[in-house]
């Protein structure tokens, strides 16, 4: 099964490449019926090339390969290949413009530690929660939280705002640096983070974005990088949907690099309860 599911994805990406798209889509079908976790992210190649309805999000078990993959060399590819630097500059804002400190930090998504690296000193007590096993392997020898948990982003937030408990007390600065890119519909994942944040918790986010995005009406698109783009009038409603409505910092930056061309993106600061 293994190897069928490997030989049908390498067969579909290569017709891809070469522009024929109905025999890679046909084979990318054939990667979903093989592998109904999708794994490979066929779901997302099919969206990408106009030959399927985007899913909502990634499928979870793609997100985790995919990084468990990269693990042991992602930070030279992320910061240098890819020439990301989206934790730094969210850290050089805070500092800059509110450096706490602060009681609880939460960084969705922590991948390494980067964001944690950076934001430490502004934090008592910092958590970190990643998908993928092999990151949180990476992340706790930084040594940059205080607790690291693998989960899914999502069912991370439902689990913890039902616990009772000490342990499980809300954050008063949630950090999501390179998730927004592997959520298409938002709600789910702001609805989560409303109902972990403190009265008067500040929230810092990336997103990348695409032209025709910039209306009202846009919320999200998939891209052909097969991440998701969001549009600023939605992001600006999912922050006042979790209940920060007052956005401090919503700027253009550039997220990363892709085959050489900048991609395009906002880094967001927004306050609740400030």
């Amino acid at each position: 099964m293994a190897d069928a599911l490997a030989q049908a994805y390498e067969a579909a990406l290569r017709h891809e490449k070469a522009g024929r798209i109905d025999q890679a889509a046909r084979l990318y079908r054939r990667c979903l019926a093989l592998d109904a976790e999708d794994r490979c992210g066929a779901a997302m190649r099919l969206a990408s090339m106009g030959a399927a309805q985007a899913p909502d999000k990634a499928p979870d078990a793609y997100v985790a390969t995919l990084f468990d993959q990269h693990a042991e060399r992602f930070d030279d590819i992320l910061t240098g290949a890819l020439g990301y630097a989206v934790p730094m500059q969210a850290a050089q804002w805070l500092a800059d413009n509110a450096p706490g400190p602060y009681r609880r930090m939460l960084d969705l998504g922590c991948g390494t530690g980067l964001a944690g690296l950076m934001l430490m000193e502004m934090c008592a007590h910092a958590t970190g929660v990643d998908i993928s096993p092999e990151m949180v392997d990476k992340a706790d020898e930084r040594a940059a939280y205080d607790a690291l948990y693998v989960n899914e982003a999502v069912h991370f937030l439902t689990e913890w705002a039902r616990g009772d408990d000490r342990e499980h007390a809300p954050f008063d600065l949630i950090v999501a640096t390179d998730v927004l890119p592997y959520f298409g519909a938002l709600e789910p994942l702001f609805d989560g983070v409303g109902a972990n944040a403190a009265a008067d918790a500040r929230l810092v986010f990336s997103a990348e974005t695409l032209p025709g995005l910039d209306h009202e009406s846009a919320a999200w698109a998939i891209t052909p990088h097969q991440r998701f783009a969001h549009g600023p009038h939605y992001l600006q409603a999912m922050c006042a949907r979790a209940g920060f409505a007052s956005i401090e910092h919503l700027a253009p930056i550039t997220v990363r690099s892709e085959q050489g061309a900048p991609i395009a993106g906002y880094l967001v600061v927004a306050a609740r309860g400030r």
